[in-house]
Parts: structure tokens; sequence; C-alpha cells
């Protein structure tokens, strides 16, 4: 079986966050989604939270898994039984920082390798940043969010 991790803060999960597992659960046996605690990030949303709105909006994919983690990456992929990583990528700027990334996980254990799929069009400039940034300021991100997300993030607001 091959799994593939999918990391990141999903702060808060978005569109192009959907439309990269969607593909990655039809490409692979087993997607863990993992939502890093990342407390030197600041996340808007509680990890808890975070988990049950990636669990939320992919329990139509019956191989996409959600868990929340904190620690080396490397680390969690030997716990998972997983040497992939995908990673999305919208422009050059995240090329750059991603391939820096690749390159440390392989660092750090050389059997793991990365993946990256861009997302469509639609969703190419969507950014968790971006959305809190809206959301918090009482803007729509109905287009950038499923509609579970926007309700919570309006909850978070209070907007």
């Amino acid at each position: 079986m091959t799994t593939v991790v999918y990391p990141g803060t999903f702060d808060p999960i978005t569109n192009g966050h959907l439309d990269l597992i969607e593909r990655a659960a039809r490409m692979f046996d087993r997607v863990i989604i993992s939502i890093a605690a990342s407390p030197k990030k600041q996340p808007a949303l509680e990890l808890e939270a975070r988990v049950e709105l990636a669990r939320d909006v992919t329990a139509h994919l019956d191989n996409v898994e959600v868990v929340g983690f904190s620690g080396l990456l490397t680390a969690f992929l030997r716990e998972q039984g997983a040497h992939i990583v995908l990673r999305g990528l919208r422009a050059i700027a995240d090329f750059e920082y991603e391939l820096q990334l690749a390159n440390m996980n392989r660092a750090q254990d050389p059997n793991i390798e990365s993946v990256f799929l861009t997302p469509e069009v639609q969703n190419s400039y969507i950014s968790s940043t971006i959305v809190r940034e809206i959301a918090s300021l009482g803007g729509d991100v109905s287009k950038l969010v499923p509609p579970r997300v926007v309700e919570s993030l309006k909850a978070h607001y209070n907007t």
C-alpha cells in the first residue's frame, strides 16, 4: 500500500488544499493529512479545530486520514510507515522553499521522496494566510474555503 503524507498547518484548510487532497486520493492508496501544531507560527485556530475541519471536509474520501502532530516530519513519516511527502506549489517562490524542505527531509532520511502537485487554476492564488486576513476583516471567503470552514471562521472572528 502506497502512503503519502500531506503536512501543513492548514490554518484553515482551503479549497486549494482540498483540491490537492482529492487528487492525491486518486493517486495513492492512503493519504494522511498531518496537521502540525506549529506553536511558533501562532495559528489562529487551535490544533483540534484544524483537525476537525479537515476531517469534516474530507469525510467523502475513504482513503484519507487526518492526524495532528508535533515534532519532526521525518519522525512522523517513520511512525506512519510512509516515505512520500506531498506538497503543493502555487508559484516559483513556493518551489524554492519547497525544494529546500525536500532536500532537508532527504538529508535527515534518504528514503523520503517529495511529490509536488500544482492546484487547479481557480485555486492557485488561495493561501491560508490570505483567507485568515480576509475573514478577520469580515470579508467573504466562501469561494476560497469549504462551507464548514466559512462557518468556523465566522465564529472564530465573530463576524
